[in-house]
C-alpha cells in the first residue's frame, strides 16, 4: 500500500483512475463489496494492483469514489432538472420526479442495493448518504424559495417529499408486494405529497 497517494494529472493517469472506479462500481454492484478484493479491481480495470494503491489507500477509498459517481447518476439529474425549473406546478413537478425516481432506482438497482446494504457496517457509507440527503433537500428547497414558494417547515417538507419517494420506489424496485396494487399506491402517494405542499 502507498503511503503517498498520487494525483493524476495526466489524461492518462486520469483514464486509469477512472478505469479503477468504474471496475469497483461493477464489482461492488455484482458481487458486493466485501466479495470484491483490490486485485479483482485491478484486474477488471486493466492496470496491476500497484498502480491500485497509487491512486487508493484501499477498497474503501475506491469506494468512497464509486459513491460520488453513484450520486452523479442518480441523484444530480432530479436535482439538475429542479434547478432547471421556470415556474412551480407541484400537480406536473411530482408525478414527474416520482417517475424518475422510481426509473433511476431502477437503472441502478444492484448499485443502490450494495450500497445500502452497507450504511450499517461502513460507517462512511452511512455518512455520505446522510451528506447527500442534507444536499439534495438544502438545493430543492433554496430552489423553490427562489421561484417564490417559502412556505413554514420547507426544508422539513422537501425532505419528507424524498424519503417518500424513495419509499415508493423501494416498494416498485426491490419488494414487489402480491398483495400491492402499486398503480394505487402510486396515486396515493401523489396525493400525500400533493397535500405536504
Amino acid at each position: 500500500m502507498a503511503d503517498v497517494i498520487r494525483m493524476p494529472k495526466q489524461q492518462r493517469a486520469i483514464d486509469k483512475k477512472n478505469r479503477i472506479i468504474e471496475a469497483g462500481y461493477e464489482l461492488f454492484a455484482t458481487v458486493g463489496y466485501f466479495n470484491t478484493n483490490t486485485e479483482q479491481i485491478a484486474k477488471k480495470a486493466g492496470v496491476s494492483t500497484g498502480i491500485v494503491y497509487s491512486y487508493f489507500h484501499d477498497k474503501l477509498g475506491i469506494l468512497v469514489e464509486v459513491l460520488d459517481v453513484y450520486a452523479d447518476n442518480v441523484f444530480m439529474p432530479i436535482v439538475n432538472k429542479i434547478e432547471r425549473l421556470q415556474s412551480i406546478d407541484f400537480d406536473e413537478i411530482l408525478p414527474a420526479m416520482l417517475e424518475d425516481v422510481v426509473r433511476l432506482h431502477k437503472n441502478n438497482h444492484q448499485m443502490h442495493e450494495a450500497l445500502h446494504s452497507l450504511t450499517a457496517s461502513v460507517p462512511v457509507v452511512n455518512d455520505k448518504f446522510i451528506a447527500l440527503q442534507d444536499d439534495v433537500t438544502a438545493k430543492i428547497a433554496k430552489k423553490l424559495i427562489s421561484l417564490g414558494y417559502d412556505k413554514p417547515n420547507l426544508l422539513e417538507k422537501v425532505h419528507l417529499a424524498v424519503e417518500i419517494m424513495q419509499l415508493f420506489s423501494h416498494e416498485c424496485v426491490f419488494d414487489n408486494h402480491a398483495y400491492i396494487d402499486y398503480p394505487a399506491m402510486k396515486t396515493i402517494v401523489l396525493n400525500m405529497l400533493r397535500n405536504l405542499f
